[in-house]
């Protein structure tokens, strides 16, 4: 297979304004006759199910929550990017485009990313418009904050709770098209399978998760926003309800995947304190700003942190990188927490974890300012640890956050399948190796609220669809396939329990496809995960039927994917033989302890499609081609 990125030609400035061009359009009548699947309604979901709605598409959108307000975009806390230069600090939207792409280790397509930062001030105005309460200046223009990977100020903000109130924005958006009856939102079920007639994605088989009755939703196409799969690890910082299954299945119809093993570690998370959790929480980046990253001198110091002079202080980041000091991207912040730690230098109980410090931030700006601008944050970290962070430093380490990898989609964001489109963090296109902090909202709402109008509508405008009848044989061999799967699970009666087989995949995949990854570990990796899936389909198992609310059903259905997935992304790092941005293998480093990427045999999105259960899935290549920012060894120092 060739992979065609469709990226118009020509100056990179014009290029989106000359693709909007080019694509065809529907006219308002003709709109009414055309329907839409979105599944998810988080930004990037709930942006487009809005949008699509608004211009006037019948919509049907999914999601398996009880309400759109609890999809996880809400605990995005630390701001949104854009390139509006309000601080007049040399900001612009080049520079956007230039941090984004060198934040990404250059494993990002240059097209997608340039619009990316174009967009951005429309999404702000956006915002705006819908009422989202930014942060303002004294004077009442919108604030802004830096976050890691840049040396300017571009990230607007909602104090530490930005995503929650963009999501509110979109929810308004969406719930006035419901009220109009352009969208129909259909709650607490999932997407279980894709249908594909004749070539072409038009429609899903779902599950009411309170009645367990299967349906059939037919469409022109079909939109997945539904996410990463940072839950294949077990313990990340995603809501546990975060699944991959919409993207995994579209996978096992013909849709690439594309860069698994770019998975990201997020450098402030509240550590690990016992075998009971089952998730990890998130203390956002914004908190680098104004907070001091340290770890004793002296190793397995049992000293209080108060009690630790200032010159047996080791400000690590600030001394390795005196340029972005504690505002290095989220990657090598990462690897640099976990070097210390494991050479003793840890803090805490399990010695897995550094000091956040806000003592002198608090003396420069008074505790006041300091609670205006984190203190939710602050808060929420008291009620977990029992810790007060305005007078003993914050614990944190590295946990898994983010999922740069994805389905695979071209410039319109059209995935493999025609007529299936992929948005937010279920694609892959726009962070590369690593995403800088901040551009996950931008992202989302750059694809859902400005991106994919014009791209469906060119869809929609240049192509036939006879009508499908739930009769056809396609749709019947999808849902034939979904109760096979279900009535194989309920049929296992095991002894072990779905969440005791997924703690174990999750440690094996951050073991050997974590923070580092060799490929002999890789290899173990992949045979372990083998050896558990085997047994999870012999000894799992699922209590209940499959026609009532069964929330161990969901789950066993969402670990079965996992286990194909982390096999996946162990097979990706494997072949990967270089380290770029979050994806780091020990062969591959610098004298120093960077990332080493090897731009003549590496520079190319993987792009893997699936041939079957016992079949080794298929690479495709496509090539990346850098004409305005020129890899180099990323330096932050």
């Amino acid at each position: 297979m060739t992979l065609d990125a469709r990226i118009p030609s020509g100056p990179i400035e014009e290029a989106w304004a000359k693709a909007c061009f080019d694509m065809k359009l529907v006219n308002p009548a003709n709109k009414r006759k055309h329907s839409l699947i979105v599944v998810g309604s988080g930004l990037a979901g709930g942006a487009a199910a809005a949008s699509l709605g608004e211009l006037g598409y019948k919509v049907k959108c999914f999601c398996f929550q009880d309400s759109p307000r609890r999809a996880h975009s809400i605990a995005a806390q630390g701001g949104i990017n854009a390139a509006k230069n309000y601080p007049n600090d040399g900001e612009s939207v080049f520079r956007l485009f230039y941090d984004t792409v060198k934040g990404g280790d250059f494993r990002a397509r240059e097209g997608n990313v340039y619009r990316l930062a174009q967009i951005s001030t429309r999404i702000i105005d956006q915002c705006v418009a819908q009422g989202v309460p930014f942060a303002r200046e004294y004077g009442g223009s919108l604030a802004n904050r830096s976050f890691g990977g840049a040396q300017v100020s571009r990230t607007f903000y909602a104090r530490g709770q930005t995503g929650q109130q963009l999501l509110l924005g979109a929810y308004q958006a969406l719930e006035r098209q419901v009220h109009a009856g352009s969208v129909t939102m259909i709650p607490r079920t999932e997407m279980l399978d894709l249908i594909v007639v004749n070539g072409k994605a038009r429609g899903i088989v779902a599950r009411n998760l309170v009645t367990g009755e299967m349906s059939v939703h037919i469409a022109d196409a079909v939109i997945l926003a539904t996410g990463g799969y940072g839950n294949v690890y077990y313990l990340s910082t995603n809501a546990k309800g975060c699944n991959a299954t919409a993207i995994w299945r579209a996978y096992k119809r013909g849709a690439l995947f594309a860069n698994p093993c770019f998975t990201q570690i997020h450098p402030t998370c509240i550590p690990v304190s016992g075998d009971y959790q089952s998730k990890l929480t998130l203390m956002s980046e914004s908190l680098r700003n104004d907070g001091r990253i340290w770890v004793p001198k002296k190793k397995h110091d049992p000293r209080p942190p108060n009690e630790i002079p200032e010159d047996e202080r080791d400000y690590y980041l600030e001394r390795r990188y005196p340029a972005f000091g504690n505002l290095v991207p989220r990657d090598v912040a990462s690897r640099n927490a976990k070097a210390l730690c494991d050479e003793g230098y840890g803090v805490g109980k399990t010695g897995l974890g550094v000091y956040l410090d806000f003592s002198e931030a608090i003396s420069r700006l008074g505790e006041k300012t300091v609670r205006e601008r984190y203190g939710n944050l602050f808060d929420m970290y008291q009620r977990i640890t029992d810790e007060d962070p305005y007078k003993v430093p914050m614990r944190i380490y590295p946990a898994i956050h983010y999922t740069m990898g994805g389905l695979w989609v071209d410039y319109q964001l059209q995935s493999t399948i025609p007529g299936l489109f992929v948005l937010g963090e279920a694609n892959f296109s726009d962070h590369g190796a690593n995403r800088l902090g901040a551009s996950a909202l931008m992202q989302g709402l750059c694809d859902g609220y400005f991106v994919i109008p014009n791209t469906v509508s060119n869809y929609l405008a240049t192509n036939t669809f006879a009508k499908v009848e739930e009769s056809q044989p396609e749709v019947q061999g999808a849902v034939a396939s979904v109760k096979q799967k279900i009535d194989k699970l309920l049929s296992i009666k095991g002894k072990r329990t779905v969440d005791s087989f997924h703690r174990e995949l999750g440690k094996i995949t951050w073991d050997y496809c974590g923070m580092a990854r060799t490929a002999e570990g890789l290899q173990t990796a992949i045979g372990k995960i083998r050896a558990l899936r085997e047994e999870y389909w012999k000894d799992v198992t699922v209590a209940g039927t499959s026609d009532d609310l069964n929330e161990s059903l969901e789950k066993a259905g969402r670990v079965a994917d996992y286990f194909e997935l982390a096999e996946l992304m162990c097979i990706d790092a494997r072949d990967r033989n270089e380290s770029c941005g979050g994806h780091f293998r020990e062969e591959y480093q610098t004298p120093d302890g960077e990332a080493q990427r090897d731009d003549e045999h590496f520079s190319y999105v993987a792009a893997w499609g699936y041939r079957g259960d016992n079949a080794a899935p298929e690479l495709t290549k496509e090539p990346l081609e850098f004409q305005y920012v020129h890899p180099s060894q990323r330096s932050y120092k």
